[in-house]
């Protein structure tokens, strides 16, 4: 869905600050109430610039999302590695509430926004929030298979549950 042909001509960076800019812009007004206008000025390019990168304002909240979920994926991972099960829990809770903590702009955009965006939240199947969600079933299942918590829901259905309330 994202446009790409003009970040690899070279224009990564500007399309890393139209994303940042964005985040900044839908956590400040909100996704339905911000302006491509406003989200061009913010990252300091010309409106029609966000056209380049991106096919709508659609688009860019799920670039956006899809940028913040590798990020994310990433830092689980590396607070996870080599624990067993149970810490692996805990690890990864932690870690994703700290950075809730620390990124409070994308943390409202991505909690918040996104989930109204009904249009994003249909349409759009990301496949990092699906290694996301597998990620946290596997921790799961693997403390479930070795004792450490009950086997009585679902590993998957428990990661749902658990990315729910956080």
């Amino acid at each position: 869905m994202t446009v790409h042909s003009a970040a690899d001509r070279g224009g990564g960076d500007k399309r890393a600050r139209i994303l940042d800019a964005a985040e900044r812009i839908f956590a400040r007004s909100g996704f339905f109430a911000a302006k491509v206008a406003d989200v061009a000025k913010e990252a300091g390019v010309a409106d029609g610039t966000i056209y380049l990168y991106f096919k709508s304002k659609d688009d860019l909240l799920i670039s956006l999302f899809e940028r913040r979920m590798l990020e994310l994926t990433e830092v689980l991972q590396g607070a996870i590695a080599g624990k067993p099960p149970r810490e692996q829990l805990r690890a990864f809770i932690r870690t994703y509430l700290q950075k809730c903590h620390d990124e409070a702009d994308a943390t409202e955009v991505l909690t918040i926004e996104l989930r109204q965006s009904s249009k994003c939240m249909k349409e759009y199947e990301n496949p990092a929030f699906a290694d996301f969600l597998r990620m946290l079933g596997g921790i799961i299942a693997a403390a479930q298979a070795d004792g450490e918590i009950t086997s009585s829901i679902p590993a998957h259905v428990a990661a749902r549950m658990i990315f729910g309330v956080l």
